[in-house]
């Protein structure tokens, strides 16, 4: 498996679409994840990350120019119990109440689809991180179309136990640019996680996303002994 940094990798693609990373500190003590959203119609730039309980939520940065918010406004973000659950959709909420009810992440899931916005049918990609009796264990699901056949579905999911120091695994909704935009294909990528404090590592993310399709980012480390946590949230417009 290549290995990147964090600034080769998201200078390789001018749009990601929205993205979630997800990997264990350097020194092994913390949960690491951040999950970012670009946008290229002016509805989907419109918008900012806002906290919302132990989590976060999207929200129109100027309410008079929001268009259309299916698919658009949503809670990236959310915790329940120890397990924390990112995502790039309302599908949150469908793994936190299903999850809730002793369904696994993999089960809740199968409830949903990609995104129903043809040509493109988004695909929906999510993460949870478990933290247990001072261990770390995650997984990451892309939910995406058939070779962009809006009638099919293929549903991948990856575990991760015991996940490494100082690595992540990311995982994007688009392969690259492009009208259809083309799906994220294999495997979530490994990117290096360098030993930093979570400032650092936020500005390493923000300031190599593209300037143009940029819109927001939240960063969290979350301590395996303990659960607490120290987030971070960088909107592009203030």
């Amino acid at each position: 498996m290549e290995i990147k940094s964090i600034k080769e990798e998201l200078n390789s693609l001018a749009y990601h679409g929205r993205g979630i990373m997800i990997g264990k500190s350097a020194d092994g003590k913390k949960a690491i994840t951040a999950y970012f959203i670009m946008g290229r119609s002016e509805n989907s730039r419109n918008r900012i990350f806002v906290e919302d309980g132990e989590g976060i939520r999207t929200q129109a940065f100027d309410e008079s120019k929001m268009v259309d918010p299916h698919l658009i406004i949503y809670a990236p973000v959310r915790v329940l119990g120890n397990k924390t659950i990112v995502t790039n959709g309302d599908q949150t909420d469908t793994i936190y109440d299903l999850m809730d009810k002793q369904m696994t992440f993999e089960q809740a899931l199968r409830t949903r689809e990609f995104e129903d916005d043809a040509p493109n049918f988004t695909p929906r990609i999510s993460g949870i991180i478990h933290l247990d009796n001072g261990e770390m264990n995650y997984a990451l699901s892309i939910l995406k179309s058939a070779d962009g056949d809006g009638t099919s579905c293929q549903r991948y999911t990856f575990a991760y136990s015991n996940p490494l120091n100082g690595k992540a695994k990311f995982i994007h909704t688009y392969k690259c640019d492009g009208n259809p935009l083309p799906s994220f294909e294999g495997e979530p990528k490994t990117v290096e996680l360098p030993d930093m404090n979570i400032d650092a590592l936020t500005d390493l993310i923000w300031t190599n996303l593209n300037e143009d399709n940029k819109v927001s980012l939240f960063v969290r480390y979350i301590d395996i002994e303990t659960g607490k946590y120290d987030s971070r949230i960088v909107n592009k417009n203030k």
